[in-house]
C-alpha cells in the first residue's frame, strides 16, 4: 500500500493547520492588492518569495541538527533519497505555483478582493473532478460538500448580469492551477520533508518571478522599500508559514477535504476587504459564508464517525 493511501484521513490537527493557513492567505489578499500600487506584479512575487524561501532557511538548519538519530546505513540510503524527493518535489510544485499565483496577482487588479478570494476557491471543485482521472476515491458526503460550497460562492460572487471580466477570467484560470498545485502537494508531501518542499518551491517562484522582474518590470528599489509591508506580509506569513502548514497537514488529508478546509480562504479574504478596505458584506454574501462553512462542517463529519 502506498504511503499516502495508509496516512491519508480527516486528521483534526491538520485540519486546524489549513484553517490557520486559510486565514493567513484571505487576508494577504488586501497585501497583494496594496501592493500594487507600489510595484509590479512580477517585482511583488519575486521578492515575496525570495524572502519566503529565506524564512525557511534557519528552520530547515533547526530541523537538521534535532532529527532523531538513526544508523549510519540508513542514513546513507534513506535521507539522501528523501532530500532528492524533495528537492524535485519543490521544484514542480514551484513552477505551478509560480503559474498560479502569477494569474492571481494580475487578475486581483481588475476586481475586489473578496471576489478574487472566493473565485480563487473554486479549486474544491475542480480537485475531486481532476481526482477522478487519478482513481482517488470520493464519497458521497464529500460531492455533497463541494455543491454546497459552489452553491455558496455562487451567492458570494455571482450578481445579476453577471459577465467574466478580464480580472475573473485570470483568477479562474489561477483556481485550475492551484488545483494542480494542491494534487501535486498530495503526491509529494508524503515522500519527502514538508519544509524542504516549501523552500525549494518559494526560491523557484522567487527565481522565476525575479527574472521576468528584470527583464520587463525594471523597478527601482525605492519602489520595493516602498511596498515593505505588504511584500513583507506576503513573504513571511502567506508564504513562509502558510504554505508551509499546507505542505505539512496535507499529509494526513485527503485531497479533496484539504481544498474544502482551505476554501475558508474566500471567507477571510471578504471579511478582510470589509474590516480593512470598508468593503460592505450583503444578506447574500453573509448567506453565502454560512453555506461554506457548513460545507466545512459536513466534510469533516465522515471520519469522525469512524
Amino acid at each position: 500500500m502506498e504511503p499516502t493511501e495508509f496516512r491519508k484521513g480527516n486528521d483534526p490537527k491538520s485540519s486546524v493547520l489549513l484553517v490557520l493557513a486559510a486565514l493567513i492567505w484571505g487576508t494577504a489578499f488586501v497585501a497583494q492588492s496594496e501592493g500594487m500600487k507600489y510595484v509590479g506584479g512580477f517585482t511583488f512575487i519575486g521578492v515575496r518569495y525570495l524572502l519566503g524561501g529565506l524564512v525557511l532557511l534557519p528552520v530547515l538548519a533547526v530541523m537538521r541538527k534535532h532529527s532523531p538519530a538513526v544508523g549510519d546505513e540508513v542514513r546513507e540510503k534513506e535521507m539522501p533519497e528523501e532530500f532528492r524527493v524533495g528537492i524535485r518535489g519543490g521544484i514542480c510544485c514551484g513552477l505551478c505555483l509560480f503559474v498560479a499565483t502569477s494569474l492571481q496577482q494580475f487578475g486581483i487588479v481588475y476586481t475586489t478582493v473578496g471576489k478574487s478570494g472566493f473565485i480563487t476557491t473554486l479549486y474544491i471543485v475542480i480537485v475531486p473532478i481532476l481526482g477522478i482521472f487519478s482513481h482517488k476515491k470520493t464519497g458521497l458526503g464529500l460531492w455533497v460538500s463541494v455543491i454546497l460550497a459552489t452553491a455558496g460562492m455562487y451567492l458570494m460572487c455571482i450578481n445579476e448580469g453577471f459577465t467574466i471580466g478580464r480580472g475573473d477570467f485570470l483568477i479562474f484560470l489561477c483556481a485550475i492551477a492551484f488545483s494542480f498545485h494542491i494534487l501535486i502537494i498530495d503526491y509529494f508531501s508524503p515522500r519527502a520533508n514538508g519544509v524542504l518542499i516549501s523552500c525549494v518551491q518559494f526560491f523557484t517562484v522567487g527565481v522565476l518571478g525575479s527574472i521576468l522582474m528584470l527583464l520587463i518590470e525594471k523597478p527601482e528599489i525605492t519602489e520595493i522599500l516602498a511596498a515593505w509591508a505588504p511584500i513583507g506580509y506576503a513573504g513571511v506569513l502567506s508564504s513562509g508559514v502558510a504554505y508551509t502548514l499546507q505542505v505539512v497537514a496535507q499529509k494526513k488529508l485527503q485531497p479533496t477535504v484539504a481544498s474544502l478546509i482551505m476554501c475558508l480562504e474566500s471567507v477571510f479574504s471578504l471579511l478582510a476587504g470589509w474590516l480593512i478596505l470598508h468593503e460592505r458584506l450583503s444578506v447574500r454574501e453573509l448567506a453565502g459564508c454560512a453555506l461554506v462553512f457548513a460545507a466545512i462542517i459536513l466534510a469533516q463529519l465522515p471520519s469522525k464517525r469512524k
